[in-house]
């Protein structure tokens, strides 16, 4: 445990490319109240232009144009569906590139052709309705895995949709397919349990990365009106509450951070990432053992997670503690031999200690674990560079 430095770790739960916070519970149902939603301490917070469900999922005429062309060559309805699938991840079509932080909605998506998992999942829900499919959002359930932003741990969520055609009663069809598109398709493969989510969780997710967005650039009266668009959608959100209670933290409202903190684990009584929260705010107000008892379970739990051993290598690598960032990576090369972000860490401490075959060795083996086109492209500059030297 490393106590000293815990304060600038907080884990902030996101909805990128990979895992969605554990397993959230639904069986409790709770208002939000004055006791939880602090609007006193945020002045201004009405004034924040929230994007409404329309503008969130609304395409304009160029982005219905695409759907309309992509499709009419097609009678087939799964043809049909196939084609506006590969129409948009095809490189002479749409041609998406992933990028982590581009929280978008449908529109901003299809013009700048970047996005994330659910950005992505948005703009293809919106372009699945335009041409009269069924559409099912799921959430992918798999083990936490963080990245590090402005000295803040992320907690990464995932989430594809599943496309179905229409019914149509005057045709008997023997292939009743359906299409999942998803920008991650590692996470489909695996067989990870999954649940379907409904449009409203999915603004409320949009909503939370929104609010994640605005607190990394300490612009909290954003963020609180952010996260409070998103609990008033879905006060079951855990995720939301726990990055409300980040927001009071920071803010200095710290009763408000600890019973935020609370509600989430009444929500979830699973989620380490409120307990590790909660921890770090009993360390920053003095009240080290609780904190420490917190932390030692979370630790346990934690132990056998290889991203988790990323974020710790990624953390001493922030502090230039060379050593001890390469016994994390170690660690979790030992645990899995299988994330292209474990390698990747390798790579780039040997580059940091100056062995550099060493970090070409790892960078090649990066490449040949990732699963999508831009992480290869980015770890083969790493080679070239290195070629180069």
């Amino acid at each position: 445990m490393q106590l000293a430095s815990s304060i600038q770790n907080i884990l902030i739960t996101l909805v990128f490319s990979l895992s969605f916070c554990g397993c959230q519970s639904t069986s409790v149902y709770v208002t939000p109240s004055e006791l939880l939603l602090y609007d006193r301490g945020f002045v201004g917070f009405t004034q924040v232009q929230i994007e409404s469900e329309q503008e969130i999922f609304r395409l304009d005429d160029k982005a219905k144009a695409f759907v309309k062309s992509t499709i009419a060559s097609k009678t087939n309805k799964i043809d049909q569906m196939e084609a506006l699938v590969r129409g948009i991840f095809d490189r002479s079509d749409l041609n998406l590139l992933y990028q982590g932080d581009a929280n978008n909605t449908a529109i901003e998506t299809f013009h700048s052709r970047a996005a994330n998992c659910l950005s992505m999942s948005i703009m293809t829900y919106a372009m699945a309705k335009e041409a009269g499919f069924y559409v099912d959002f799921q959430e992918i359930m798999i083990p936490e895995f963080w990245t590090r932003k402005a000295g803040f741990s992320l907690l990464n969520g995932h989430i594809n949709l599943k496309m179905f055609a229409p019914h149509d009663p005057n045709v008997f069809m023997l292939n009743k397919r359906s299409f999942q598109v998803d920008f991650d398709p590692q996470s489909s493969r695996s067989g990870l349990p999954k649940k379907i989510v409904s449009k409203q969780a999915v603004m409320a997710m949009f909503y939370n990365n929104k609010g994640a967005d605005a607190l990394l650039r300490k612009d909290y009266t954003s963020a609180y009106a952010y996260f409070r668009e998103a609990l008033l959608i879905d006060p079951n959100f855990d995720s939301g509450w726990i990055n409300l209670g980040i927001v009071y933290r920071l803010s200095g409202y710290f009763n408000q951070a600890e019973k935020t903190y609370q509600h989430a684990l009444g929500l979830n009584s699973d989620s380490l990432t409120a307990s590790e929260n909660l921890a770090y705010l009993y360390t920053f107000t003095g009240r080290e053992e609780e904190a420490e008892a917190i932390l030692a379970k979370v630790e346990y739990k934690r132990n056998s997670n290889p991203y988790y051993h990323v974020n710790l290598g990624e953390q001493e690598m922030e502090q230039e503690h060379w050593d001890q960032a390469l016994g994390h990576f170690r660690r979790a090369l030992a645990l899995d031999r299988s994330k292209h972000e474990v390698y990747f860490g390798l790579a780039r401490v040997y580059f940091e200690i100056g062995e550099l075959q060493q970090s070409k060795r790892y960078f090649k083996q990066a490449k040949n674990k990732a699963h999508n086109r831009q992480n290869e492209d980015k770890y083969q500059h790493k080679i070239d560079f290195l070629r180069n030297l």
